[in-house]
């Protein structure tokens, strides 16, 4: 094989690759049934799918990582603040079961598990937020928070503002 082919293959290849990864990390425009006003998240975790209601019938739906068995909660809360970037600190549950942690891992660390952004949830320590596993989105593997890839909490990020109502049911 020519070094021309080999070059040509090789980038047609990555460039496949990258549209797979991004075509994954695209919310999908579904329709939906229920009462739910316009602008309300709701989270079905069994699905492992969180949706933003939108006008008519219709939302955005992406793929999310749920609470492990145990650690899923439900219920009806706000969003109350949005974070770039944000540090994180374990929850004292995580902390009593991975007392190594360090108290703080600084926003934009590979190590820190918030990803690129995070809304936190009134009434406790649970977020809708990025993540630096990518592949655990779609599973069951938080503590309760709800895990999305990179570049869907972007998306949702400038979609929703704070006092967001989050619905999250099994």
């Amino acid at each position: 094989m020519s070094k021309r082919i080999a070059v040509a293959l090789a980038a047609t290849l990555a460039a496949g690759t990258m549209m797979s990864s991004q075509a994954q990390a695209r919310p999908e425009l579904v329709d939906v049934s229920g009462e739910y006003a316009p602008g309300t998240i709701v989270v079905k975790t069994g699905e492992r799918r969180l949706y933003l209601i939108l006008e008519s019938g219709r939302a955005m739906r992406y793929p999310v990582g749920v609470g492990k068995a145990g650690k899923q909660w439900s219920g009806t809360t706000k969003i109350d603040g949005k974070y770039l970037n944000p540090a994180w600190s374990p929850p004292s549950e995580v902390r009593r079961d991975k007392p190594y942690m360090p108290d703080v891992i600084p926003g934009g660390s590979p190590r820190n598990p918030m990803g690129v952004a995070a809304m936190t949830l009134a009434g406790g320590e649970y977020a809708i937020h990025g993540t630096n596993v990518p592949g655990s989105v779609g599973g069951f593997v938080s503590y309760g928070c709800i895990r999305m890839l990179n570049d869907d909490i972007s998306d949702l990020y400038q979609r929703v503002p704070v006092g967001t109502t989050v619905t999250v049911m099994h």
